[in-house]
C-alpha cells in the first residue's frame, strides 16, 4: 500500500537527488569550448560573439593538435589568439548569482611556447595572476567567491601581446550550498517544485484508484 509515510520518503529522495545535481551544475556556458567545430589535429580562432557563452575578443580554439590532449572533452582555448590585433587579448562571460551565496571556480591551464607565458584572471572578488605555466602539461586552478551582485563576470585576460600562449579548458562555477545553509533552493527550484507537484498526482491518483 502506498501510504503518506511512503509518499514523504519517496518526495525526500527525489527532491535531495535533484538538489544535488542543482548543486552541480556548472554556470558557466561552453566552459570546455567543445561548442565550436573544429576539426581533429587543427585550430581555428572564432570571434566571441560565435562562441556560446563568451565576450570579447577573438577565442583560438584547438582540437588535439599538436598531440594537446585537453583535460575535459577534445577541445581547449588558447587565449592568445589570432589574428593579432596589436593588444592583450580578453574574454569573459556573465552569469546570474545570488548576493551572499558562495560559489566555487575551477579550470585548467598550461603553457603552450613556455613557462613565461601568464595571464590574469578575476570574477566578484577573487583575482588570481596565473604565472607558473607548464609546458605540456595541465594545472588546475581553485578558488572562491561570494556574490555581491544578481550578476558576476569571470574574465580571463592575457599579460602578453601575441599569438602565442596560455591554454585554457573547463571553466567551471558551481554554488556552495555547505557554505549558505540559509538559501531555500528547494522554493527557488522549478525542478524541485515540478518533481513534487507530479509526485503528488500521482499519490492522489493512486489513493483513488485504492478507494475504489
Amino acid at each position: 500500500m502506498f501510504n503518506t509515510f511512503s509518499y514523504t520518503r519517496c518526495l525526500g529522495v527525489l527532491a535531495g537527488l535533484l538538489l544535488a545535481v542543482s548543486a552541480n551544475a556548472n554556470l558557466i556556458v561552453n566552459g570546455g569550448f567543445e561548442d565550436n567545430t573544429v576539426p581533429v589535429g587543427n585550430w581555428s580562432y572564432f570571434s566571441s560573439t560565435n562562441v556560446n557563452g563568451w565576450d570579447g575578443d577573438n577565442v583560438e580554439i584547438w582540437n588535439q593538435m599538436g598531440g594537446v590532449v585537453a583535460p575535459e572533452g577534445v577541445q581547449h582555448a588558447e587565449l592568445n589568439a589570432h589574428p593579432f590585433d596589436g593588444s592583450v587579448f580578453s574574454i569573459y562571460q556573465n552569469f546570474a548569482t545570488v548576493i551572499g551565496q558562495t560559489y566555487d571556480v575551477s579550470f585548467f591551464y598550461s603553457a603552450r611556447v613556455d613557462s613565461n607565458e601568464q595571464f590574469s584572471f578575476s570574477v566578484g572578488s577573487l583575482a588570481a595572476l596565473l604565472n607558473d605555466h607548464v609546458t605540456g602539461s595541465w594545472k588546475q586552478y581553485t578558488g572562491s567567491f561570494v556574490a555581491g551582485s544578481l550578476l558576476s563576470t569571470i574574465t580571463f585576460t592575457t599579460t602578453d601581446a601575441g599569438t602565442y600562449g596560455n591554454f585554457l579548458d573547463d571553466v567551471v562555477v558551481t554554488a556552495d550550498l555547505d557554505t549558505d545553509p540559509h538559501v531555500d533552493l528547494v522554493e527557488s527550484n522549478p525542478l524541485v517544485m515540478l518533481l513534487i507537484g507530479l509526485a503528488g498526482l500521482v499519490f492522489v491518483k493512486r489513493r483513488k484508484n485504492i478507494a475504489q
